[in-house]
């Protein structure tokens, strides 16, 4: 069984999310032991400095990665490689097959990740080119692992 790790900074709001979210947590037990780390995002306003709020967001980030040893840490990033649901279920199965007890995925807040984050990550992965609300990522990100284990389990999902 895939162990996978979200670290998201922020709380789901919205109850729609929310329930998006539970629906794919539960699609995904059978196959994976999956938790979801909230983290609390930083405040900010138009005149806040965004690097230092992504480096105050990266240490939370550090302290939660602290526990995770033998993890495979995959960062999302709007710049990061473009993979296809299939090419991502292809990694998802090289990483486990490379003996990685744990895949982390690591998802920012509004700015971002701080370049620390990135730079310390195994993979650095965008969704899209689109920009997306980061609340939606987790949304988008789990539809993604789970069809991830329907195209490794060779179960009809993707087409």
């Amino acid at each position: 069984m895939i162990n996978i790790t979200i670290i998201a900074l922020g709380k789901l709001k919205e109850s729609y999310w929310k329930e998006a979210e539970a629906e794919y947590i539960k699609r995904l037990t059978s196959d994976v032991n999956i938790k979801i780390v909230e983290l609390k995002e930083e405040s900010f306003d138009e005149k806040s400095s965004p690097e230092l709020i992504k480096r105050k967001e990266a240490d939370k980030i550090k302290k939660a990665l602290e526990k995770a040893k033998d993890s495979y840490i995959i960062a999302l990033d709007g710049q990061g490689e473009n993979l296809s649901s299939t090419e991502l279920a292809q990694e998802i199965s090289n990483i486990t097959i490379k003996q990685y007890n744990n895949i982390i995925f690591i998802v920012g807040g509004p700015l971002g990740l701080d370049q620390s984050i990135k730079d310390s990550s195994n993979l650095i992965l965008s969704l899209s080119k689109l920009t997306f609300p980061h609340q939606m990522v987790r949304t988008i990100l789990l539809e993604q692992i789970y069809r991830s284990v329907m195209i490794l389990g060779g179960r009809k999902y993707h087409y």
